[in-house]
């Protein structure tokens, strides 16, 4: 392990706003088969963590260096922003910046993704945001919009609560399109070119605008990632839906979704990796 690495680990130490749970805190082994426990914190984060505030909290998952949480918090006072990822290294940037800018609607929680549900209670969140997320090409089960992670978000998002998916991969973006059709989730805003002509407007008028907010439609033109501006540059659409988790029953797969064509439509665009991304 590098230096800069320990070093990040080490100051990640000393950030208020960054929780890094022991694998022990939320992992149960019985006879040899692993399961989840809950966290100490599930239900208490708005205490705990943010002073009693009361203000909605939003989750990004999968969040790397934390700068759109970062972002997002900065725009929008009102709403709580805790941010996801299982990588110290590049959570250490946001909570770095959120811990010397004492910014008090600020969080990060270093776990896996899978299990996000140990660490949130029924109602607790109100939004949750995937940006450019792995599209996971060969495992639908690891997809972050798969019918399993829907499972474990409608388990602690508020009635009416949002999913947003921000990607540049055409595979994700038409799966999780898919996925919410077949399911019968009302679709808020969807386009497979976010920055083409008029797409803003539209947006502005459709109902993500009355549900979330303008300031979650600037955000999705105004707040940037690295990958999402290199991306840009070279030409490529990104692509952005949101849809309410609302759901009676079991959800299932899409199975209107030709996953070999998409698959091979992606092409040379997944060489980058998106464990790299962020």
């Amino acid at each position: 392990m590098g230096h800069d690495k320990l070093r990040k680990f080490k100051e990640n130490e000393g950030f208020g706003c960054l929780l890094q749970p022991s694998s022990e805190s939320v992992l149960n082994v019985r006879d040899g088969v692993f399961g989840v426990k809950d966290h100490e914190i599930k239900g208490h984060w708005d205490e705990r963590m943010f002073g009693g505030s009361g203000r909605p909290i939003v989750l990004e998952l999968g969040c790397g260096r934390g700068e759109y949480t970062v972002d997002l918090a900065l725009r929008n006072g009102g709403f709580n922003y805790i941010g996801v990822d299982i990588k110290g290294a590049r959570l250490w940037k946001g909570a770095k910046y959120a811990h010397e800018h004492n910014l008090p609607n600020v969080a990060f929680l270093r776990t896996r993704v899978e299990f996000v549900e140990a660490f949130f209670a029924p109602g607790e969140v109100s939004e949750i945001w995937l940006t450019f997320s792995d599209p996971q090409l060969k495992s639908e089960g690891q997809r972050l919009t798969s019918p399993q992670f829907l499972e474990r978000y409608r388990k602690f998002l508020k009635p009416g609560g949002v999913v947003h998916l921000k990607t540049d991969s055409q595979f994700l973006y038409r799966y999780s399109l898919a996925l919410a059709q077949e399911n019968g989730l009302e679709i808020l805003a969807s386009t497979a070119d976010l920055y083409a002509g008029g797409t803003r407007e539209t947006l502005s008028s459709a109902a993500l605008a009355s549900v979330c907010g303008p300031d979650s439609v600037d955000a999705l033109f105004e707040v940037q990632t690295y990958y999402e501006r290199m991306f840009l540059g070279m030409g490529l659409p990104i692509t952005y839906l949101s849809f309410r988790i609302d759901h009676e029953g079991a959800f299932v797969s899409p199975q209107s979704f030709d996953t070999d064509y998409w698959r091979a439509a992606e092409g040379t665009r997944r060489s980058f990796g998106h464990g790299m991304q962020k």
